[in-house]
């Protein structure tokens, strides 16, 4: 899928603003381009020109309430590649223009054990979804059916070169129904030594068909 037209990201840096996103109004509703709020770039963030979100079946699931009591308006989206914007002043992995991506969730409790191994994808709390989640403001979170979206450094991954955009906007979490499962819900943490900000954005290249829609 393709972002919604962009609009003004005028005093993204000072204030809250809002970018262009599709939305589910309701469970079972369809889809519908409104705007939603993206907060400041703080410190350690990057501001993200969404170029492509991939459509995955856990989507639908969250914007029909198949897992659970929704939090609407959804906007869903956690397979998202695009280009730095803008970066805050403590930021040190990223620069304006690197290729990056967003996976499943934006921040973790960051204390637990597996935080602190760098392993964010098994913390124990179970993380800040991407979206259809309450990030630590209290704020519901926004996925990628949007223009833009800022996130963490720490939670925020890198494509390589040679892997395309729309391409690396696919779901590819490594588990499968034989992986074995830690105390805490999800695969072991032996299966895995990437330090990664989502299980799965783990691995970029997918054989899944390309998922696009019209701007």
């Amino acid at each position: 899928m393709r972002p919604p037209p962009s609009g003004s990201l005028e005093g993204m840096t000072t204030n809250v603003t809002t970018v262009p996103a599709y939305a589910a109004p309701a469970a079972n509703a369809p889809l519908e381009r409104t705007t939603v709020p993206r907060r400041p770039v703080g410190e350690h963030d990057v501001l993200i020109e969404i170029k492509y979100a991939g459509i995955c079946h856990s989507d639908i699931h969250q914007a029909t309430n198949g897992w659970g009591e929704g939090i609407f308006p959804m906007v869903p989206g956690h397979e998202i590649a695009g280009i730095v914007a803008e970066v805050g002043p403590g930021v040190t992995k990223f620069r304006v223009g690197d290729r990056v991506g967003v996976g499943c969730f934006v921040d973790s409790c960051r204390a637990c054990e597996y935080c602190l191994r760098g392993l964010e994808q098994y913390c124990v709390t179970g993380g800040t979804g991407t979206y259809n989640a309450l990030g630590k403001n209290g704020e519901p979170t926004y996925g990628g059916y949007s223009t833009h979206i800022v996130v963490d450094e720490n939670y925020t991954l890198r494509i390589p070169e040679g892997i395309a955009l729309d391409e690396a906007a696919r779901c590819s979490a490594p588990a499968s129904p034989s992986t074995p499962r830690s105390p805490t819900g999800g695969p072991a943490p032996a299966r895995r030594s990437r330090s990664s900000a989502s299980a799965a954005s783990a691995t970029w290249a997918s054989r899944s068909p390309t998922r696009s829609a019209p701007r």
